[in-house]
């Protein structure tokens, strides 16, 4: 699982929603939350920045991990 999946349901979690209350308050599908969730490498970054924004969060350029 990558980085941001790995963040974005560790924080969901602690913050105590289920999939389906992050999805209507972040204003994302639900099916868009469950595979990001699952670290589906073709996610728009558009909506993976306004999923991270419910954590004060953001994606942004660096070198990747190998």
């Amino acid at each position: 699982m990558n980085k941001i999946a790995t963040f974005i349901k560790e924080n969901r979690r602690a913050a105590r929603l289920t999939q389906e209350e992050f999805a209507m308050r972040s204003g994302l599908g639900l099916r868009f939350v469950r595979e990001l969730e699952q670290g589906k490498e073709t996610v728009r970054m558009d909506k993976v920045n306004i999923a991270l924004a419910m954590f004060n969060s953001e994606a942004v350029p660096g070198k990747k991990d190998d």
